[in-house]
C-alpha cells in the first residue's frame, strides 16, 4: 500500500480524538466495562449494522444517527449487557445514555452513538451506566494508553484487546486511521457480535465515507466466522473529523483509493484479530479459494469451508482431513469440478499439497500435522476455473468453546 505505515495505537491515534475506559460496575467481575470516544470537533459518520432481524436497541439508535443526522461527535459503549430484546424500555435507555453523554460533553444528543455488548434480554443497569458516563468524561485523553483502555473496556469473552492504527499520505497531508474492536463468540459473516469503532482525521464527505466502509465490509468483517451465529448487536462505526486538513475527498479519485486501501488494512487486521480470538480457539484458520470464475463463487466456497464444524474440529486436532474440506466445498451451492481441485495447507512450519486434481497426493501425515499445529493455519483451494479469489477467516472448534458458552450466563 503506497506510503502506508502501521503506527502504535488505536482510536486515539488520529488527530483530535480522545478516549477513556473505566469500570462502572456493569460487570460483576469488576473489570473495565464502559468506554467512550470523543472528537473535539463534529465528524461525518458512517456505519454498517447486523443483518439479523432481531436488532438490539443500540443498533436502531445508531442507524437513526448515522442515516438521518449530518454529524456525530461521540461514541459511548458498555460491555456486560447487550441491551438486546429489551423493547421500548431498552430503546429509552439508549436515549438516556446519549442524553447524559451529551450533557456531560456539551454536545447535541443526536450526535452521540451508543453501543452495548454482553448478555441478551437483560435491561441495562442505568445507575451504573450513568455513573460510568460521568466517570468517563473527565478522564478522556488523546494518549495512546487511553485508547488502549477503551479497547479493553469493550471486551466480553475476548482474551485480548484489539486495536490498530495506520498512517498514509493523502493530498500531501498525513492522514491516520485507527480502530478498535471486540468479538469472540456469536461471530458469523454479515457482521458478528462484534463492535468495531474506527476514527480518522481525514477530510472526506459523508457519502464517500459510507461508500468506502460499506464496500470494505464485504472483504473483511463479512468474511469471518467463529460459530455460525449472526448477532443482534453487530455494529461498525467510522468517524471522520477532517483534522488532517487534506483536500476533502468528494469523489472516487486517487485520494479516495488511498484512503480505502488504508481502511482495508485496518479492517482486515481487526477482522483477523476477532477470528483468531474466537472463543476457546487455539488457531486462526484462513481459507483462500483461487482460480474461481467469479468473486461470488470464491466467496461462497471459502465461507463454506471456514464455517464447516467438522473442518474446524479437524483443525483443532491438527488433522489434515481433506475430505471434510472437499465436502464443505461441495455443499456450498457453488458449481465447480471436484476432479480439478488442488488443495494446500500452509503455516509458518511450511506448505504441503494435500489434493491434486481431486484426489489425495502421497503427502506425509506427520508433516501435515506439523503444519497444522501452528497458531495460524491456511488452506488454499484452487478450482482452476478463472482468475478470481477470496479469503475467509475463522478458527478451530475446541472443547473450551462449548464450556464458555454453556457457562456464559452462570
Amino acid at each position: 500500500m503506497e506510503n502506508k505505515q502501521v503506527i502504535p495505537g488505536g482510536v486515539t491515534a488520529a488527530k483530535g480524538f480522545r478516549a477513556a475506559g473505566v469500570s462502572a460496575g456493569v460487570k460483576k467481575s469488576g473489570k473495565k466495562d464502559m468506554a467512550m470516544i470523543y472528537s473535539e470537533v463534529p465528524c461525518v459518520a458512517a456505519g454498517t449494522f447486523t443483518t439479523n432481524v432481531v436488532k438490539a436497541a443500540p443498533v436502531k439508535w445508531d442507524q437513526e444517527v448515522v442515516y438521518q443526522h449530518p454529524h456525530a461527535q461521540a461514541i459511548v459503549c458498555n460491555s456486560g449487557v447487550a441491551n438486546a430484546c429489551t423493547g421500548a424500555e431498552g430503546y429509552g435507555y439508549c436515549k438516556e445514555m446519549a442524553d447524559t453523554t451529551a450533557k456531560e460533553l456539551g454536545i447535541d444528543p443526536d450526535s452521540v452513538l451508543v453501543a452495548s455488548t454482553g448478555v441478551i434480554g437483560v435491561q441495562l443497569p442505568m445507575d451504573a451506566i450513568t455513573k460510568g458516563i460521568k466517570m468517563l468524561t473527565p478522564v478522556l485523553s488523546s494518549s495512546l494508553e487511553a485508547g488502549g483502555e477503551a479497547a479493553e473496556a469493550i471486551m466480553t469473552t475476548d482474551t485480548q484487546k484489539k486495536e490498530v492504527a495506520v498512517e498514509v499520505e493523502i493530498g500531501g497531508k498525513k492522514v491516520i486511521i485507527g480502530g478498535m474492536c471486540k468479538g469472540s463468540g456469536m461471530i458469523h459473516p454479515n457482521m458478528c457480535t462484534m463492535l468495531s469503532f474506527l476514527t480518522t482525521d481525514a477530510a472526506i464527505s459523508k457519502e464517500m465515507l459510507q461508500e468506502a466502509l460499506s464496500e470494505d465490509i464485504k472483504d473483511t468483517y463479512n468474511m469471518i466466522s467463529v460459530d455460525g451465529d449472526t448477532s443482534t448487536n453487530d455494529t461498525v462505526l467510522l468517524l471522520a473529523n477532517g483534522q488532517a486538513e487534506n483536500e476533502e475527498i468528494k469523489e472516487k479519485n486517487e485520494d479516495y483509493q488511498k484512503f480505502k486501501k488504508a481502511l482495508n488494512y485496518v479492517n482486515t487486521f481487526l477482522a483477523k484479530a476477532i477470528a483468531g480470538d474466537g472463543e476457546g480457539c487455539t488457531a486462526l484458520f484462513e481459507v483462500t479459494v483461487k482460480g474461481a470464475e467469479t468473486k461470488e463463487q470464491a466467496v461462497t466456497i471459502s465461507k463454506s469451508i471456514v464455517t464447516s464444524t467438522l473442518t474446524k474440529a479437524a483443525i483443532f486436532g491438527h488433522d489434515a482431513n481433506w475430505g471434510r474440506i472437499l465436502c464443505a466445498m461441495g455443499y456450498s451451492g457453488a458449481q465447480f469440478d471436484p476432479e480439478k481441485v488442488d488443495l494446500f495447507f500452509e503455516s509458518a512450519a511450511g506448505k504441503i499439497q494435500i489434493i491434486q486434481d481431486g484426489t489425495a497426493t502421497s503427502y506425509s501425515e506427520e508433516e501435515a500435522t506439523k503444519i497444522l499445529s501452528e497458531p495460524e493455519v491456511r488452506a488454499v483451494a484452487d478450482i482452476k476455473m478463472g482468475d478470481e479469489s477470496a479469503t475467509a477467516w475463522g478458527c478451530d472448534l475446541t472443547y473450551d468453546y462449548v464450556k464458555i458458552n454453556a457457562d456464559y450466563r452462570s
